[in-house]
This record gives C-alpha cells, sequence and structure tokens, in this order.
C-alpha cells in the first residue's frame, strides 16, 4: 500500500467514525421539552407525592421542561380526554397512573401513534405501554394479609374493602387473599365493596359493613384514605372489635399509628416519590433508544405498625 492509498484509506476511516460518533451523539442528546402526568386524584397526598417526583426527576434532564400534572379523579373518560391533551400538545412523555387499566387502552395507543413515549406509573395500564413501574402491590397484599392472620392467630371474621379498577388494587386484593386462603378459619365477609380510593368511600362502606355485621375481627382496605375512611365509621358507632390495615405509609396514616387513638393498625409503605422519579428516568431512556430489561419495574414496600413506624421516615424529601 502506497503512502497516498494509506492516508486515503485513513483519512475514509477516521470520516466514517466521525459520522458514525456524531450520530450517536445526537441520538443520545433526545431533549426532553415536555411531559404530562395523569393520575388518579391529586387530593391525594399519595398522587402529590408522584408528581413532585415526576417533576423533579424531568428537571434534571431538563430545568425548562414543560411538566404538567392533572387529576382524573378517578374518571376513565376525563383522564381520556387529558391523554387527548397531552397528544394534540406534542408531549414527549406521558406518566399515566390509570384511572381504568383496561379503559385507557385506545388513549394509549393514540399517544403511541403519535410518537410519545408512556410510562404507566403505580397501576398498569393497556394498550402497549414501554414500561410500567409500581410497587410489588402483591407482595404489599401478602405483607397485610400475614400481619392480619399472624395478629389473629389464623381465626377471625374479616372484610376486603376494596376499590377502583386498576391493577395495583386487584393486586393488593390478590395478594391478601393468597394468605387469608392459607387460614381456613379466616372468613371473608365482604371483598366486593369499592370505596373508590378515598376516605368518603371509607367512610360510607364500612357504615354499611358494621350495618351488616356485628362483629369483625378485621378489615384490610387497599389504600390509606379508604382505611383513614374506615376508621372514621368505627368511630362514629364506638366500634373496638376489629383492627384496619391500609397500604401506601401516608403521612396521615403515620399520624394514625402514632397516635393509637383509632383501630388503624398497620400500612404497608409504598415510596411515590421514588416510584415516579424511576417512570421519568425510565421514559427518558427510552427516549434515548435504550429499553429497559424488563417492562415491568416494582418497587419493594415495607410493613409498617405502631411498633415500628418511628423507624419509618415517610415520604418526605
Amino acid at each position: 500500500m502506497n503512502a497516498w492509498t494509506f492516508r486515503r484509506s485513513t483519512t475514509i476511516a477516521f470520516l466514517f467514525v466521525a459520522v458514525s460518533l456524531a450520530g450517536h451523539l445526537f441520538a443520545a442528546d433526545k431533549e426532553l421539552k415536555a411531559v404530562g402526568l395523569t393520575v388518579g386524584d391529586l387530593g391525594n397526598p399519595f398522587f402529590v407525592q408522584i408528581a413532585h417526583g415526576a417533576a423533579a426527576q424531568a428537571r434534571t434532564y431538563n430545568p425548562d421542561v414543560k411538566f404538567t400534572s392533572l387529576s382524573s379523579n378517578y374518571d376513565p373518560k376525563n383522564q381520556i380526554e387529558q391523554m387527548n391533551s397531552f397528544i394534540s400538545s406534542g408531549v414527549d412523555l406521558i406518566i399515566l397512573g390509570a384511572a381504568d387499566s383496561r379503559g385507557i387502552a385506545p388513549a394509549v395507543k393514540r399517544a403511541k401513534a403519535a410518537g410519545i413515549i408512556v410510562a404507566a406509573v403505580d397501576v398498569g395500564a393497556e394498550g402497549g405501554v414501554d414500561a410500567t413501574v409500581m410497587s410489588d402491590n402483591k407482595q404489599a397484599g401478602e405483607d397485610a394479609g400475614q400481619y392480619i392472620c399472624d395478629k389473629l392467630k389464623g381465626k377471625g371474621q374479616v372484610v376486603i374493602v376494596n376499590g377502583p379498577a386498576v391493577t395495583s388494587v386487584q393486586d393488593r386484593v390478590s395478594g391478601v387473599l393468597s394468605v387469608f386462603k392459607k387460614y381456613p378459619a379466616i372468613k371473608v365477609m365482604s371483598q366486593d365493596k369499592n370505596a373508590l380510593g378515598t376516605p368518603e368511600g371509607g367512610l360510607q362502606k364500612m357504615t354499611d359493613l358494621q350495618t351488616a355485621y356485628q362483629h369483625l375481627d378485621a378489615v384490610f382496605a387497599i389504600n390509606d384514605p379508604t382505611a383513614l375512611g374506615c376508621d372514621a365509621a368505627a368511630k362514629q358507632v364506638g366500634r373496638t372489635d376489629f383492627f384496619i390495615v391500609g397500604v401506601d405509609g401516608s403521612p396521615a396514616a403515620v399520624a394514625a399509628l402514632r397516635g393509637r387513638q383509632g383501630l388503624f393498625d398497620a400500612t404497608v409503605a409504598q415510596d411515590p416519590y421514588a416510584m415516579a422519579q424511576k417512570a421519568v428516568e425510565v421514559g427518558y431512556a427510552i427516549m434515548q433508544g435504550k429499553k429497559p430489561e424488563k417492562n415491568i419495574i416494582l418497587i419493594p414496600v415495607r410493613l409498617i405498625t405502631r411498633d415500628n413506624v418511628n423507624e419509618y421516615t415517610g415520604w418526605t424529601r
């Protein structure tokens, strides 16, 4: 090979590497300009923490990112309209806490067709989301169920105060039932009353259950707002025959556990802030062409009781 040929080959190789590197850098530098978040209820501190965590993580990629957070109020039609608005405005990433895991599928498909990354948070969603980041809700139900069975020594009458038709709720109920089934003397008196995940719903449904059952030993509520509503219903009529276990690890639940004045006895704590941060992190990585190893990412949970509540740091950031 003569010198001219060597220099020509070297130049071509250098240009090839430079072009390839430039293309790689360009692909890895896609800007996050706008993020839309829609969740079940921004009146619930849990979802407020999700919004804060998602916004904080988005701003690590772009301090000037346009971040919009909306509350569906657990209304699937309302959430579909919010999704359509995000699509019309051309957001880069949607963080979706589905109000109805199945019903939101058509809106997810439209977002995907528009080239928008959709990351489900807290609950699963159909329609082809790019990734799902949620608590290990099956574990949450199992931990709550085991706590109840242990405290009752494997015998008693229990009720489950249910919630919206989303995967997180379904997994929690599935988890708690899987434990109850191991104890033949645990009798599930009711499991299908939907309290909508709210204190008001918990109050109403627990009022009905207290009328129907003159004696109960334990209540599993699918989240802390529901559990605290159940506690309020018990206080109204002076019931003291049962204890209540929720899910979330919310500030209000922590206060109730520390106060030791009601029937609220334990909660399985989630970390909504970290969950939302992870959802944005994964969504942004997908924008850059980096798919996660698993489409479903589970965040561990932790049982908090009156005995260990002072060791729990809560949701504070």
